[in-house]
């Protein structure tokens, strides 16, 4: 090879390895919450792995919850969550953790290409980040709530220790509004839908800063509420209380667990700060937990209506909701759209629900498909706004005030089996001659109901029947899938 050809090849491999390290982002952490050195920290990683008393799990670990305190603190506890997967191939983890510095009301999701610290680097999962942030305007890429952000960082060497050099995606959420919480849920469910081997990860303490006896108290009863797995009550009972820092952080990948599959909630570990530097001091608490998908196979089944519909469309259907109400409100003339996308011509049942500072003020809907869906969000728009039975006809005064959710809705599967029905992922309608009564699959995760209780009051006050139908077979049970999206 000739001078000017060797010049050129290394001028290229020098170029191109200082793009790569430009895109690369250091850990700010290490040798500060952690021994720094990469042999010490394998070490120490291992050996809490060797260690961790995790219980043996039936089923597939779908998320975990790991604490992200100083290595010496809350390391041994992180350990019993990684080795709840030991011996599986996880080729991609979704940490979900938040911002402790950073004020934004989104949810940023890490825009470098790697990751590095001590014990190496970790390539983003680039595809999979970008159908994150496309579910949503309210997920956006960013890198500054990354930089010293211990809810992402101190979960990553575990991940190196524990799995073979898997590609990640970090999301740090700003705010920790329901809102919030809700969005990255079905953002991550919708983008990890058919995907295989990869785990989620929600990064958070329990309560800070309490006398031992009463942060052993109030960390009991979270580990209630994880327990339970309920994503809505776990986050209105946790949020602002003194907890669990990450409240929201926890709530999305409970539902995403849930969309995916996941039926059971197992606590893997317990332990604080002061088990580690002595009890006669205020402490912070520190759980593993895990969610199981126990039943099989429902992994590939419960994404089937998850992520089907892009942003573009989803924004346009919630633009013609909004001209409907505004054009049917004010004038009381019927909007006409025309709209050139497939999708949306469509023939697909369809509820467009309405809220009030938070509150229902109405919501009607097709379960069967009557019409292209288009169509169908605008006549239920109108039929919310002035059919429901249980509210006045939204006024015009009201409009600002009121805001908008579409739920697109699968085919009704007939099912023979309530064990069928996945709560957060399914809606489900009972039907008993001319009685009938549906919900929405947000409902269970709105009300925080265990299966029994969504059933019973299905049965007993939206179709009229005996709250136990659903168990003795004196009614007919179908279930179906909904993309939920809102303004």
């Amino acid at each position: 090879m000739k001078k000017e050809g060797i010049f050129l090849v290394i001028f290229l491999f020098l170029f191109n390895f200082n793009l790569f390290a430009e895109s690369v982002k250091k850990a700010d952490l290490a040798g500060r919450w952690d021994p720094g050195q990469p042999k010490q920290l394998a070490s120490l990683i291992r050996g809490y792995l060797d260690r961790a008393d995790t219980p043996s799990l039936k089923g597939e670990v779908v998320g975990i919850i790991s604490p992200h305190a100083g290595m010496q603190y809350s390391g041994k506890i992180a350990a019993a969550g990684f080795k709840a997967l030991a011996g599986k191939e996880i080729d991609k983890v979704i940490v979900v953790g938040f911002s402790h510095r950073q004020n934004y009301n989104k949810i940023a999701v890490f825009d470098k290409n790697a990751y590095q610290t001590p014990l190496g680097t970790l390539l983003s999962a680039k595809k999979l980040s970008d159908k994150i942030t496309a579910y949503n305007p309210k997920i956006e890429y960013s890198l500054e709530p990354f930089y010293k952000e211990n809810s992402i960082e101190m979960i990553i060497p575990f991940i190196q220790v524990a799995f073979d050099n898997p590609r990640i995606v970090l999301a740090a959420i700003g705010s920790q509004s329901w809102s919030n919480a809700k969005i990255l849920g079905e953002a991550l469910a919708g983008a990890l839908a058919g995907e295989e081997k990869f785990l989620i990860v929600a990064s958070t303490d329990l309560s800070h800063y309490l006398p031992v006896e009463q942060a052993e108290k109030t960390d009991k009863g979270t580990a209630r509420l994880i327990k339970e797995f309920k994503p809505k009550k776990l986050y209105q009972s946790c949020i602002n209380q003194n907890r669990m820092c990450g409240a929201a952080a926890v709530a999305a990948v409970m539902i995403a667990s849930k969309k995916l599959g996941a039926d059971k909630s197992e606590i893997l570990a317990y332990s604080h700060s002061g088990q580690a530097r002595g009890k006669g001091r205020k402490v912070v608490g520190y759980l593993s937990a895990a969610f199981i998908n126990n039943k099989g196979n429902k992994k590939k089944e419960s994404a089937k209506m998850e992520g089907f519909l892009n942003h573009t469309q989803k924004k346009e259907l919630i633009n013609i909701a909004r001209k409907t109400l505004n054009q049917y409100i004010k004038e009381g003339e019927t909007y006409q759209p025309e709209v050139d996308d497939l999708e949306l011509k469509k023939d697909m049942g369809a509820f467009v629900t309405l809220r009030k500072n938070g509150n229902l003020r109405g919501c009607i809907g097709n379960i069967i498909a009557k019409s292209p869906l288009y169509i169908g969000v605008r006549d239920m728009a109108i039929a919310a706004s002035t059919q429901d039975p249980r509210f006045p006809p939204v006024e015009e005064s009201e409009l600002d005030e009121v805001n908008l959710e579409i739920s697109v809705l699968s085919p009704l599967e007939k099912i023979d089996n309530s064990d069928k029905v996945i709560l957060g992922k399914h809606g489900v309608l009972v039907r008993k001659g001319l009685r009938s009564g549906v919900f929405l699959p947000q409902v269970a995760d709105e009300t925080g109901w265990d299966k029994e209780e969504f059933m019973n009051n299905l049965c007993a006050h939206k179709a009229g029947l005996e709250p136990t139908c659903w168990k003795t077979g004196d009614c007919d049970i179908f279930i179906f899938s909904a993309e939920v999206f809102e303004e």
